[in-house]
């Protein structure tokens, strides 16, 4: 059971800028840099966002997690659609490769050669999928027993239900793979050390920056035909669709709601990108409305995914926490009334309704190990 007072996310706001530049230090990625001018964009835009409307490739928003005493301690984004005309969605495709030769030697021997080659073809399209990214939250609230990182990433399921036209039919997630300092400091990528800078001239940071406003340039310059991942070093090609230490929960997390990997990975890093079908992700396919009733969940609770929508600011907030369906109601949640305040859903005691995703229960050992293979 989840520890009062609760931790809320809601959609984040021009005030939050300050303190979503220093949790964009601790990542550094595509999605969220550390960089004023960039964020204060961002939030513009997420603001903007939020608002009702039809649908928007260029729909960009951005949650902020708020703890009890106001602080924004972490972040998570949506973006409406991951490649559009201004900005496409470029990756590199990893297929395999089979080679035989049956080999006649002189002496009369006879051997079979065969190999495998893993092979990177560059795709691109201008109409993907919506883009799930930005995840950060302070690195001194990890393991928090509010679970704070499902919270982060699982109610944006809860806000896509709700928003189902703003989505495309399939949601992706780019996962960092393990990346490194440099000696001065910068981000370095093997595999862009061994492959992008070959065929750029850039270091790994200045094709970050760059991307962020026209990829373009990774088609330009990359050769249109397969690159033979062979032909790399060992440790390069170990690298290739791997996620980093960092990132192994999240990946577990997605892959309990239905994502998989899709045989793609990120040109720049070679992060692998996992979907799912949007109507088909777990929690989307579970999120309804209910009734609720303040009151202490009981031995039969389940976590849950608990949001309110409003027409005014702010117009999503959500609370994980433990539920039970009232047993005379199944349209009626017993929640715990500090959630429900927390919620802004009234004083205790009164009732409002909210959206859910309900979870099943998982022992221990139901939890299967985490594998890109397949």
């Amino acid at each position: 059971m989840a520890a009062e007072p609760y931790f809320l996310l809601r959609e984040a706001q021009a005030a939050d800028e300050a303190a979503i530049f220093g949790l964009a230090r601790h990542l550094n990625t595509l999605n969220l840099p550390p960089e004023p001018d960039y964020i204060e964009g961002l939030l513009t835009r997420s603001v903007a966002s939020f608002a009702p409307g039809p649908f928007d490739p260029d729909r960009r928003l951005l949650f902020a997690l708020e703890a009890p005493d106001g602080r924004v301690v972490g972040t998570s984004m949506i973006h409406a659609q991951h490649g559009t005309y201004d900005d496409p969605h470029v990756y590199f495709t990893v297929s395999t490769e089979e080679r035989h030769a049956k080999l006649h030697f002189p002496d009369g021997r006879v051997q079979h050669i065969h190999m495998e080659h893993t092979m990177l073809h560059l795709g691109l399209t201008y109409h993907g999928p919506t883009e799930l990214g930005g995840l950060v939250l302070d690195p001194g609230l990890r393991r928090h027993p509010q679970k704070l990182g499902r919270l982060l990433s699982l109610s944006r399921f809860v806000f896509i239900a709700a928003h189902r036209p703003w989505f495309r039919d399939r949601l992706l997630a780019e996962l960092l793979p393990p990346l490194f300092r440099g000696p001065e400091g910068a981000t370095k990528s093997p595999l862009w050390d061994a492959l992008g800078h070959r065929f750029t001239g850039l270091s790994y940071d200045e094709a970050d920056r760059l991307s962020r406003f026209d990829k373009t340039f990774i088609w330009n310059l990359f050769p249109r035909m397969p690159i033979h991942a062979s032909l790399l070093p060992e440790e390069v090609q170990a690298a290739i669709g791997t996620v980093g230490p960092n990132t192994v929960g999240a990946l577990r997390l997605l892959e309990s709601v239905g994502f998989a990997y899709a045989g793609r990975v990120d040109p720049f890093d070679g992060g692998p990108h996992v979907e799912a079908p949007t109507d088909q992700v777990t929690l989307v396919r579970a999120t309804r409305r209910y009734a609720t009733r303040p009151g202490q969940p009981g031995p039969s609770a389940l976590p849950a995914i608990v949001a309110v929508t409003a027409d005014v600011v702010p117009r999503f907030r959500a609370v994980f926490t433990h539920v039970t369906v009232d047993p005379d109601d199944p349209d009626v949640l017993v929640v715990d009334p500090a959630a429900l305040e927390r919620l802004a859903l009234g004083r205790p005691g009164e009732a409002g309704e909210v959206l859910a995703a309900l979870r099943p229960v998982r022992r221990a050992t139901d939890r299967r190990p985490s594998s890109l293979a397949g």
